[in-house]
């Protein structure tokens, strides 16, 4: 059993509280709830229970079992695609690899139906060829590996800081010129699923962003990581005081309509493991970030 704990912001739903702090789905959210797996303050709770504001919410996640994780027929956006590796635009709100109460529906599931058994294993049965991912809300790019040789030959260079990563973000307030922000990642000391800046057992992250565009409350950014902790852009924005917009982890959530954070994952560069030869690739903006741009004009 792997456990999580989150501060209530109080006002919401027990079941909804759990899913968006999660990974959850809100049906999933409510049967652990159903099953004992949720208290709050150390006490069960009903799924239609609102927990005060600072109640501590802890949710038990069972282990995913390989035995569920099945090839599913879910369109894939490839854009492109050899013999030893992939590159799909992973739409926002689609798990990466199946975790508790997504053993369906993931991107794994959707690359075994279409590679067959041409994914590497070297990260075993669950996030097999997955070299890197983004979060369920985030949208765009993400690189698979089809054997061992691409998967090694890839996670070589995101750990050299040579793989280029670079994202379109909408954050919240006004930011007027380009910065790095260059502060240690790690997990939260209470909350295993947030990720904080802090000198405690973390890791070196640094984020250099470019002002793109200034609107009423927001600044458009182009992003790029030299580094990839778990959340870092995430983390990072909300330290300088600039979160995500719809980010309801790390922020405030607003505006809601958003479903998430506004964040892209635009570029990707690499040098291929086999060929050597370097290749990038562009997606356009998705439709949610487009229309959110238009309506803050």
């Amino acid at each position: 059993m792997d456990k999580l704990e989150f501060i209530s912001s109080g006002g919401t739903r027990l079941d909804k509280l759990v899913s968006d702090n999660t990974e959850l789905s809100r049906s999933a959210a409510a049967k652990l709830i159903e099953q004992g797996m949720v208290t709050v303050n150390g006490k069960p709770a009903s799924k239609k229970d609102a927990p005060p504001e600072g109640a501590v919410v802890t949710v038990e996640l069972p282990e995913p079992k390989s035995a569920d994780i099945l090839p599913e027929d879910i369109p894939l956006d490839i854009v492109y695609e050899d013999a030893d590796l992939l590159v799909v635009n992973k739409p926002k709100g689609m798990v990466v690899h199946p975790a508790a109460g997504h053993y369906s529906g993931t991107l794994v599931n959707a690359l075994m139906y279409h590679c067959g058994e041409s994914l590497s294993g070297i990260n075993g049965e669950i996030r097999p060829g997955i070299v890197h991912r983004i979060d369920k809300d985030t949208s765009g790019l993400l690189m698979v590996a089809k054997n061992d040789l691409a998967h090694i030959g890839l996670s070589e260079q995101i750990k050299a800081h040579t793989f280029t990563r670079e994202y379109s973000a909408v954050v919240t307030g006004s930011i007027k010129e380009d910065g790095t922000v260059n502060a240690p990642i790690g997990r939260h000391k209470t909350d295993r699923k947030r990720m904080c800046v802090t000198p405690d057992n973390s890791r070196e992250a640094v984020t250099h962003y470019t002002v793109i565009r200034n609107f009423a409350g927001y600044t458009h950014l182009s992003v790029r990581l030299e580094t990839g902790r778990t959340h870092q852009i995430r983390v990072h924005m909300s330290y300088i005081g600039h979160p995500v917009a719809g980010d309801e982890v790390y922020g405030n959530g607003k505006p809601k309509s958003l479903g998430g954070q506004c964040l892209h994952a635009k570029k990707i560069g690499f040098v291929h493991p086999r060929t050597g030869e370097y290749m990038e690739f562009d997606s356009d903006l998705p439709e949610y970030f487009v229309k959110f741009l238009k309506s803050i004009e």
